[in-house]
């Protein structure tokens, strides 16, 4: 669902409800400027991203485990 910011205030409690279910996507000046979702999904995304790091911040123990794993 996409509103623009003016509708998402003037209907608040609506669009949060709604983003219960489905993201709402805020526009502004009819650009994509924010997303609204709920906790649970928010908290999926998370789970599913990746950080990335240089092999120097690597510890020891995060080298040996690495070192032991099969590929």
């Amino acid at each position: 669902m996409r509103v623009s910011s003016a509708e998402f205030i003037r209907n608040y409690g609506t669009m949060t409800d709604q983003a219960l279910s489905e993201a709402v996507t805020i526009t502004r000046n009819g650009k994509d400027r924010l997303v609204v979702l709920s906790a649970v999904e928010y908290q999926k995304l998370l789970a599913r991203s990746r950080r990335v790091v240089l092999p120097s911040e690597l510890s020891e123990l995060d080298v040996e485990a690495i070192e032991a794993t099969d590929v």
